[in-house]
């Protein structure tokens, strides 16, 4: 099985209306959403993002995940994976390269006549019904720390083991793609060190909080579940998307402070060292979740 990602990539036109964007690959003949092999190693949503730009030379940021296809392709069988993606380029120039040698705008009704293959036309269907117009709060997950029972200071100084290192220095590959404008970090050494890398690459400089630790929460659970929630209103009144990295014990409970009279279905299993939920906001509502999973390594 070949593993591939791309993305159904829009922009809003100045009367409102969503155009998308159709690449002609000549080694096909076929008209498409753009995408690409997955490299050795690289994770799906950064292969998306890679591929996106490749194909296109548009400057990008991915929203929801809209999900996967699989067909019989040239080469092989292949399985495809798709997130929504935003144009943020505001002139129409386009390069051919050696993938692709046209690309068009088409408003939604004319992309689902234009597409060549059944199986993009399933995607369009539900990047259609997804909320790929929303603002974003991603919730993560501090990487894999020593255990408590390994390390003999406070919890709070308690680091990052070899994995949870690793982890921490293969974020900003996953994360640039969401254009994080903002890092909230509890003050917890294991959740400084897993953003510290991306936010030198974003050159954010992060917020520092023991609002977010689980020595706070322990004490004062409001505080956290409070500070979740004046995240989300920012969210909501802005464009940039924001990250916030917590525990464990804290997280579901700001997922559920959140979405709490949402009809979106809350995931069933925590988060896993170095995973992150990332949650699409209406202005009232949640309206989507998806979970990404910690780095490979």
């Amino acid at each position: 099985m070949i593993l591939a990602a791309g993305g159904v990539v829009w922009r809003e036109t100045k009367d409102s209306q969503i155009e998308l964007a159709l690449i002609h690959r000549p080694r096909y003949d076929d008209w498409s959403f753009p995408k690409g092999k997955v490299d050795n190693g690289e994770e799906l949503i950064a292969c998306a993002y890679r591929e996106i730009m490749e194909e296109t030379g548009l400057d990008i940021e991915l929203g929801p995940y809209l999900g996967r296809v699989e067909y019989e392709a040239i080469d092989g069988p292949k399985r495809a994976s798709y997130w929504a993606a935003k144009s943020l380029n505001n002139e129409d120039t386009f390069s051919p390269n050696s993938e692709v040698d046209l690309l068009e705008w088409h408003d939604i009704d004319s992309a689902r006549s234009k597409l060549t293959q059944d199986s993009d036309r399933e995607i369009l269907e539900i990047f259609i019904d997804s909320p790929f117009q929303a603002n974003k709060l991603v919730m993560l997950r501090h990487a894999k720390a020593l255990a408590r029972i390994e390390w003999q200071g406070g919890d709070e100084d308690r680091p990052l083991d070899n994995l949870g290192q690793l982890q921490a220095k293969r974020m900003h590959a996953i994360y640039q793609v969401f254009k994080i404008s903002a890092i909230h970090t509890s003050d917890a050494v294991r959740c400084y060190d897993t953003i510290i890398g991306m936010t030198k690459a974003l050159n954010i400089e992060p917020v520092i909080t023991s609002k977010l630790s689980e020595y706070t929460f322990e004490k004062n659970k409001d505080k956290a579940l409070d500070y979740a929630k004046e995240l989300a209103d920012q969210v909501r009144s802005s464009d940039g998307a924001i990250l916030l990295c917590s525990h464990n014990p804290i997280l579901p409970r700001m997922l559920e402070k959140i979405c709490k009279k949402s009809d979106v279905d809350l995931p069933d299993d925590k988060l896993k060292p170095g995973d992150a939920w990332v949650i699409y906001l209406g202005k009232k509502k949640c309206l989507q979740i998806d979970v990404i999973s910690a780095p490979t390594v």
